[in-house]
């Protein structure tokens, strides 16, 4: 995105909505996004590419917590 990095548009919906549920997608690993800042350890992260059951777990598990 050329004005925000995803970690800062989280980061600004978090404040305007607390209730909001978040899934970070990168091409990256999520060992990668996490060790140089990008997101959070403990945030949803989907690997791309990816495929439909991945989505729907990923999904499925962000909707459930608490």
């Amino acid at each position: 995105m050329p004005v925000m990095s995803g970690a800062e548009l989280a980061q600004e919906l978090a404040a305007a909505r607390p209730e909001i549920k978040v899934i970070f997608m990168s091409g990256y690993t999520g060992n990668a996004a996490i060790h140089h800042g990008v997101i959070a350890p403990n945030r949803a992260f989907l690997e791309k590419p990816f495929v439909p059951r991945a989505l729907v777990r990923t999904l499925r598990e962000v909707l459930e917590r608490a």
